[in-house]
């Protein structure tokens, strides 16, 4: 995938999130079951995580065409947290 394609890829991504974070504000303020709110919190955060791998996949392969050991070592770090 080109550079621009992967980062139009995060930004729909992150826009998506966006929308989901206000689904939550509408629901909070319009009391929803608290149940219902923490799913769309819980798809919230798995979005965000899906996010950050991506974006440290990518930062990833940056680094190993460059070959820059110690900057790959602390983003596979990051990468094996989520």
């Amino acid at each position: 995938m080109q550079n621009d394609e992967k980062k139009d890829t995060v930004l729909t991504q992150l826009k998506r999130i966006r929308g989901q974070i206000d689904g939550i504000i509408s629901m909070y303020e319009d009391e929803r079951t608290c149940v219902d709110i923490v799913r769309q919190v819980i798809a919230a955060r798995s979005s965000l995580g899906s996010v950050a791998k991506s974006l440290l996949s990518s930062e990833a392969t940056r680094c190993t065409k460059e070959r820059k050991a110690d900057e790959l070592n602390e983003i596979l770090k990051e990468i094996f947290r989520y």
